[in-house]
Protein backbone atom coordinates (compact mmCIF):
# COMPACT_ATOMS: atom_id res chain seq x y z
CA UNK A 1 0.00 0.00 0.00
CA UNK A 2 1.12 3.56 -0.69
CA UNK A 3 1.91 6.06 1.99
CA UNK A 4 -1.09 8.09 3.12
CA UNK A 5 -0.40 11.80 2.61
CA UNK A 6 -2.04 13.90 5.29
CA UNK A 7 -3.87 17.08 4.37
CA UNK A 8 -3.88 20.24 6.43
CA UNK A 9 -7.15 20.17 8.41
CA UNK A 10 -7.94 23.84 7.84
CA UNK A 11 -7.47 23.36 4.07
CA UNK A 12 -9.85 20.37 4.09
CA UNK A 13 -12.37 22.44 6.05
CA UNK A 14 -12.03 25.35 3.61
CA UNK A 15 -12.63 23.02 0.65
CA UNK A 16 -15.76 21.54 2.24
CA UNK A 17 -17.13 24.98 3.08
CA UNK A 18 -16.46 26.23 -0.44
CA UNK A 19 -17.39 23.26 -2.61
CA UNK A 20 -20.20 21.67 -0.59
CA UNK A 21 -21.73 24.46 1.49
CA UNK A 22 -21.18 27.15 -1.12
CA UNK A 23 -19.49 29.61 1.23
CA UNK A 24 -18.41 32.93 -0.25
CA UNK A 25 -16.38 35.81 1.13
CA UNK A 26 -18.26 38.02 3.58
CA UNK A 27 -20.73 35.37 4.78
CA UNK A 28 -21.07 34.43 8.45
CA UNK A 29 -20.26 31.02 9.90
CA UNK A 30 -21.21 29.72 13.35
CA UNK A 31 -19.59 26.48 14.53
CA UNK A 32 -21.44 24.72 17.38
CA UNK A 33 -19.00 22.24 18.85
CA UNK A 34 -18.78 19.72 21.71
CA UNK A 35 -15.78 20.49 23.89
CA UNK A 36 -14.48 16.98 23.16
CA UNK A 37 -14.07 17.91 19.47
CA UNK A 38 -12.79 21.46 19.86
CA UNK A 39 -9.78 20.78 17.60
CA UNK A 40 -12.16 19.98 14.73
CA UNK A 41 -14.22 23.09 15.38
CA UNK A 42 -11.11 25.25 15.34
CA UNK A 43 -10.05 23.74 11.99
CA UNK A 44 -13.38 24.83 10.47
CA UNK A 45 -12.90 28.33 11.91
CA UNK A 46 -9.41 28.51 10.36
CA UNK A 47 -10.71 27.25 7.01
CA UNK A 48 -13.52 29.79 7.08
CA UNK A 49 -11.09 32.63 7.76
CA UNK A 50 -9.11 31.59 4.65
CA UNK A 51 -12.31 32.18 2.64
CA UNK A 52 -12.93 35.57 4.23
CA UNK A 53 -15.92 34.51 6.36
CA UNK A 54 -16.99 36.10 9.62
CA UNK A 55 -16.76 33.37 12.25
CA UNK A 56 -17.98 32.43 15.70
CA UNK A 57 -17.50 29.24 17.74
CA UNK A 58 -19.98 28.10 20.41
CA UNK A 59 -18.45 25.45 22.67
CA UNK A 60 -20.85 23.01 24.36
CA UNK A 61 -20.08 21.01 27.50
CA UNK A 62 -21.15 17.53 26.39
CA UNK A 63 -21.01 16.03 29.87
CA UNK A 64 -21.37 12.33 30.72
CA UNK A 65 -25.15 12.03 30.42
CA UNK A 66 -27.48 11.69 27.44
CA UNK A 67 -28.58 15.10 26.15
CA UNK A 68 -32.28 15.58 25.48
CA UNK A 69 -32.95 19.32 25.32
CA UNK A 70 -31.49 22.00 23.06
CA UNK A 71 -29.38 24.56 24.98
CA UNK A 72 -30.83 28.06 25.08
CA UNK A 73 -27.63 29.47 23.53
CA UNK A 74 -28.46 27.63 20.30
CA UNK A 75 -32.03 28.95 20.25
CA UNK A 76 -30.65 32.47 20.70
CA UNK A 77 -28.11 32.11 17.90
CA UNK A 78 -30.62 30.72 15.44
CA UNK A 79 -33.36 33.24 16.23
CA UNK A 80 -30.93 36.18 16.05
CA UNK A 81 -29.91 35.36 12.46
CA UNK A 82 -26.27 35.26 13.55
CA UNK A 83 -25.12 33.15 10.57
CA UNK A 84 -25.53 32.20 6.95
CA UNK A 85 -23.94 28.79 7.57
CA UNK A 86 -23.95 26.57 10.66
CA UNK A 87 -21.57 23.68 11.32
CA UNK A 88 -22.63 21.37 14.18
CA UNK A 89 -19.99 19.05 15.63
CA UNK A 90 -21.27 16.47 18.13
CA UNK A 91 -20.12 13.14 19.53
CA UNK A 92 -21.47 9.94 17.97
CA UNK A 93 -24.18 8.24 20.04
CA UNK A 94 -27.34 6.50 18.93
CA UNK A 95 -28.96 7.61 22.20
CA UNK A 96 -28.44 11.26 21.31
CA UNK A 97 -29.89 11.07 17.80
CA UNK A 98 -33.21 12.64 18.96
CA UNK A 99 -31.23 15.54 20.49
CA UNK A 100 -29.39 16.10 17.21
CA UNK A 101 -32.60 15.85 15.16
CA UNK A 102 -34.14 18.60 17.33
CA UNK A 103 -31.21 20.88 16.52
CA UNK A 104 -31.41 20.10 12.79
CA UNK A 105 -35.14 20.86 12.83
CA UNK A 106 -34.58 24.09 14.76
CA UNK A 107 -31.96 25.41 12.32
CA UNK A 108 -33.67 24.27 9.12
CA UNK A 109 -37.21 25.39 9.92
CA UNK A 110 -36.21 29.01 9.28
CA UNK A 111 -35.33 28.07 5.65
CA UNK A 112 -32.57 30.68 5.53
CA UNK A 113 -29.50 28.79 6.74
CA UNK A 114 -27.20 26.12 5.28
CA UNK A 115 -26.24 23.48 7.82
CA UNK A 116 -23.32 21.05 7.79
CA UNK A 117 -24.08 18.46 10.46
CA UNK A 118 -21.14 16.38 11.75
CA UNK A 119 -22.12 13.79 14.40
CA UNK A 120 -19.02 11.82 15.36
CA UNK A 121 -16.55 13.70 13.18
CA UNK A 122 -12.90 13.20 14.13
CA UNK A 123 -9.82 15.25 13.35
CA UNK A 124 -8.29 12.51 11.19
CA UNK A 125 -11.30 12.65 8.86
CA UNK A 126 -9.97 16.08 7.88
CA UNK A 127 -6.36 14.97 7.48
CA UNK A 128 -6.59 11.40 6.09
CA UNK A 129 -10.22 10.33 5.77
CA UNK A 130 -13.39 11.20 3.89
CA UNK A 131 -13.07 14.97 4.35
CA UNK A 132 -9.40 15.15 3.32
CA UNK A 133 -10.37 16.18 -0.21
CA UNK A 134 -8.71 18.69 -2.49
CA UNK A 135 -10.79 20.97 -4.69
CA UNK A 136 -10.19 18.61 -7.61
CA UNK A 137 -11.27 15.57 -5.55
CA UNK A 138 -14.50 17.33 -4.59
CA UNK A 139 -15.20 17.98 -8.27
CA UNK A 140 -14.45 14.34 -9.21
CA UNK A 141 -16.80 13.09 -6.47
CA UNK A 142 -19.53 15.44 -7.66
CA UNK A 143 -19.14 14.24 -11.25
CA UNK A 144 -19.38 10.57 -10.20
CA UNK A 145 -22.54 11.32 -8.26
CA UNK A 146 -24.11 13.12 -11.21
CA UNK A 147 -23.41 10.16 -13.52
CA UNK A 148 -25.10 7.82 -11.05
CA UNK A 149 -28.08 10.16 -10.67
CA UNK A 150 -28.58 10.16 -14.44
CA UNK A 151 -28.76 6.35 -14.49
CA UNK A 152 -31.26 6.36 -11.62
CA UNK A 153 -33.65 8.81 -13.31
CA UNK A 154 -37.11 7.25 -13.46
CA UNK A 155 -36.35 4.49 -10.93
CA UNK A 156 -39.49 2.98 -9.40
CA UNK A 157 -38.29 -0.05 -7.46
CA UNK A 158 -34.94 -1.18 -6.05
CA UNK A 159 -33.75 -4.64 -5.11
CA UNK A 160 -30.58 -5.17 -3.06
CA UNK A 161 -28.81 -8.51 -2.47
CA UNK A 162 -25.40 -9.39 -1.04
CA UNK A 163 -23.33 -12.51 -0.24
CA UNK A 164 -24.16 -12.27 3.49
CA UNK A 165 -27.85 -12.94 2.82
CA UNK A 166 -29.42 -9.55 2.16
CA UNK A 167 -32.43 -9.72 -0.17
CA UNK A 168 -34.67 -6.67 0.09
CA UNK A 169 -36.85 -4.66 -2.26
CA UNK A 170 -38.60 -1.33 -1.88
CA UNK A 171 -40.31 1.42 -3.85
CA UNK A 172 -38.80 4.79 -4.72
CA UNK A 173 -41.82 5.87 -6.76
CA UNK A 174 -42.13 9.63 -6.42
CA UNK A 175 -38.93 9.69 -4.33
CA UNK A 176 -36.16 11.08 -6.56
CA UNK A 177 -32.51 10.37 -5.78
CA UNK A 178 -30.25 13.28 -4.84
CA UNK A 179 -26.63 13.69 -3.77
CA UNK A 180 -24.97 15.31 -0.77
CA UNK A 181 -21.82 16.03 -2.83
CA UNK A 182 -23.39 19.05 -4.55
CA UNK A 183 -26.55 20.46 -3.01
CA UNK A 184 -29.36 22.57 -4.39
CA UNK A 185 -29.54 24.86 -1.37
CA UNK A 186 -32.85 26.32 -2.53
CA UNK A 187 -34.42 22.90 -1.95
CA UNK A 188 -32.30 21.36 0.81
CA UNK A 189 -31.14 23.10 3.97
CA UNK A 190 -28.78 20.63 5.63
CA UNK A 191 -26.39 17.75 4.98
CA UNK A 192 -23.93 15.57 6.82
CA UNK A 193 -20.19 16.15 6.50
CA UNK A 194 -18.23 14.35 5.16
CA UNK A 195 -20.10 13.83 1.90
CA UNK A 196 -20.11 11.02 -0.64
CA UNK A 197 -23.63 9.61 -1.12
CA UNK A 198 -26.42 9.33 -3.64
CA UNK A 199 -29.60 9.06 -1.59
CA UNK A 200 -33.36 8.49 -1.73
CA UNK A 201 -36.07 8.22 0.89
CA UNK A 202 -38.01 5.02 0.02
CA UNK A 203 -41.79 4.83 0.31
CA UNK A 204 -42.17 4.15 4.02
CA UNK A 205 -44.49 1.14 3.69
CA UNK A 206 -42.61 -0.57 0.86
CA UNK A 207 -39.55 -2.35 2.32
CA UNK A 208 -39.80 -6.15 2.32
CA UNK A 209 -37.27 -8.92 2.81
CA UNK A 210 -34.12 -9.58 4.82
CA UNK A 211 -31.35 -7.06 5.46
CA UNK A 212 -28.00 -8.36 6.72
CA UNK A 213 -25.78 -5.55 7.97
CA UNK A 214 -22.21 -6.86 8.16
CA UNK A 215 -20.05 -3.73 8.27
CA UNK A 216 -21.24 -0.94 10.59
CA UNK A 217 -24.31 0.54 12.30
CA UNK A 218 -25.11 4.23 12.67
CA UNK A 219 -24.36 5.59 16.13
CA UNK A 220 -22.48 2.39 17.00
CA UNK A 221 -19.77 2.02 14.38
CA UNK A 222 -18.02 -1.06 12.92
CA UNK A 223 -19.47 -4.38 14.10
CA UNK A 224 -17.85 -7.76 14.71
CA UNK A 225 -20.99 -9.85 14.22
CA UNK A 226 -23.67 -9.20 11.55
CA UNK A 227 -27.12 -8.03 12.50
CA UNK A 228 -30.14 -9.28 10.56
CA UNK A 229 -33.38 -7.32 10.17
CA UNK A 230 -36.49 -8.82 8.63
CA UNK A 231 -38.82 -6.19 7.19
CA UNK A 232 -42.44 -6.38 6.12
CA UNK A 233 -44.60 -3.54 4.86
CA UNK A 234 -41.74 -1.12 5.38
CA UNK A 235 -41.32 -1.99 9.05
CA UNK A 236 -38.52 -3.83 10.88
CA UNK A 237 -40.44 -6.72 12.42
CA UNK A 238 -37.60 -8.96 13.63
CA UNK A 239 -34.01 -8.22 14.70
CA UNK A 240 -31.41 -10.92 15.35
CA UNK A 241 -27.65 -11.14 15.98
CA UNK A 242 -25.16 -13.35 17.77
CA UNK A 243 -24.00 -10.18 19.51
CA UNK A 244 -26.63 -9.69 22.23
CA UNK A 245 -25.43 -6.22 23.20
CA UNK A 246 -25.56 -5.04 19.58
CA UNK A 247 -29.06 -6.46 19.22
CA UNK A 248 -30.24 -4.68 22.38
CA UNK A 249 -28.78 -1.35 21.26
CA UNK A 250 -30.43 -1.59 17.85
CA UNK A 251 -33.77 -2.66 19.33
CA UNK A 252 -33.66 0.27 21.76
CA UNK A 253 -32.93 2.76 18.97
CA UNK A 254 -35.71 1.37 16.77
CA UNK A 255 -38.18 1.57 19.66
CA UNK A 256 -37.91 5.32 20.30
CA UNK A 257 -41.28 5.85 18.61
CA UNK A 258 -43.62 4.11 16.17
CA UNK A 259 -41.97 5.42 13.00
CA UNK A 260 -38.44 4.49 14.14
CA UNK A 261 -38.97 0.97 12.74
CA UNK A 262 -40.05 2.18 9.27
CA UNK A 263 -37.59 2.55 6.42
CA UNK A 264 -36.25 6.06 5.92
CA UNK A 265 -33.27 5.97 3.56
CA UNK A 266 -31.39 4.08 0.89
CA UNK A 267 -27.98 5.34 -0.29
CA UNK A 268 -24.90 4.47 -2.35
CA UNK A 269 -21.42 5.24 -0.95
CA UNK A 270 -19.03 6.96 -3.40
CA UNK A 271 -16.20 8.47 -1.37
CA UNK A 272 -12.93 6.63 -2.13
CA UNK A 273 -11.19 8.13 0.91
CA UNK A 274 -13.88 7.02 3.37
CA UNK A 275 -12.92 4.22 5.77
CA UNK A 276 -14.96 1.40 7.31
CA UNK A 277 -13.14 1.46 10.63
CA UNK A 278 -14.04 5.04 11.39
CA UNK A 279 -17.14 6.59 12.91
CA UNK A 280 -20.30 5.80 10.97
CA UNK A 281 -20.50 9.36 9.67
CA UNK A 282 -17.55 8.39 7.48
CA UNK A 283 -18.22 4.66 7.06
CA UNK A 284 -21.59 5.23 5.35
CA UNK A 285 -19.78 6.99 2.48
CA UNK A 286 -17.38 4.09 1.77
CA UNK A 287 -17.02 3.35 -1.93
CA UNK A 288 -18.65 0.11 -3.14
CA UNK A 289 -21.18 -0.05 -0.29
CA UNK A 290 -24.85 0.82 0.20
CA UNK A 291 -26.84 1.41 3.35
CA UNK A 292 -30.43 1.30 4.52
CA UNK A 293 -31.72 3.44 7.38
CA UNK A 294 -34.83 3.25 9.51
CA UNK A 295 -36.45 6.38 10.92
CA UNK A 296 -36.51 10.09 10.12
CA UNK A 297 -36.60 11.19 6.45
CA UNK A 298 -39.16 13.98 6.31
CA UNK A 299 -36.53 16.35 4.89
CA UNK A 300 -35.92 14.08 1.85
CA UNK A 301 -37.94 14.60 -1.37
CA UNK A 302 -41.34 13.05 -0.65
CA UNK A 303 -40.24 11.72 2.74
CA UNK A 304 -42.99 11.23 5.33
CA UNK A 305 -41.18 9.53 8.22
CA UNK A 306 -41.18 11.98 11.14
CA UNK A 307 -39.48 9.73 13.69
CA UNK A 308 -37.29 11.38 16.32
CA UNK A 309 -34.43 9.04 15.39
CA UNK A 310 -32.57 7.64 12.37
CA UNK A 311 -30.33 4.53 12.33
CA UNK A 312 -28.27 3.34 9.34
CA UNK A 313 -27.08 -0.17 8.42
CA UNK A 314 -24.09 -0.59 6.10
CA UNK A 315 -24.03 -3.51 3.64
CA UNK A 316 -20.96 -5.04 1.95
CA UNK A 317 -20.56 -6.17 -1.70
CA UNK A 318 -24.10 -5.22 -2.74
CA UNK A 319 -25.79 -6.01 -6.02
CA UNK A 320 -28.44 -3.42 -6.83
CA UNK A 321 -31.16 -3.88 -9.45
CA UNK A 322 -33.36 -1.03 -10.68
CA UNK A 323 -36.85 -1.26 -12.17
CA UNK A 324 -38.04 1.72 -14.22
CA UNK A 325 -41.60 2.96 -14.68
CA UNK A 326 -41.60 1.26 -18.10
CA UNK A 327 -41.03 -2.10 -16.41
CA UNK A 328 -37.48 -2.39 -17.74
CA UNK A 329 -34.92 -3.72 -15.27
CA UNK A 330 -31.15 -3.33 -15.14
CA UNK A 331 -28.31 -3.94 -12.69
CA UNK A 332 -26.58 -0.74 -11.62
CA UNK A 333 -24.17 -2.28 -9.08
CA UNK A 334 -22.75 -5.80 -8.96
CA UNK A 335 -20.85 -7.03 -5.91
CA UNK A 336 -20.06 -3.42 -5.05
CA UNK A 337 -18.92 -2.36 -8.54
CA UNK A 338 -20.95 0.42 -10.16
CA UNK A 339 -21.93 -0.38 -13.74
CA UNK A 340 -21.97 3.17 -15.10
Amino acid sequence: MGTVVSMDASESSKNALQHVLGAVEGERLVVICDNSALKVGEAFIEGALKLGLWTRLLELDAGPGVRLTVPMEIYNLVSSRAADIFITIFRESEKETPFRVKIINLITRYRRYRLGHCPGITFDMLTEGALALSSEEHKDLQESAQRLLMRLTGAQEIRVTNPSGTDISFSVSGRPFFTDTCFDWKTFKWLNLPTGEVIAGPVESSLNGTLVCDLAVGGIGPIESPITIRAKGGRAVEISSNDDLLKRRVEAALSVDEMARYVGEFAFGLNKKARIHANFLEAEKVYKTVHIAFGHNSDYPGGMNNSATHMDFLISSPTVEVMLQSGDRFTIMENGDLLI
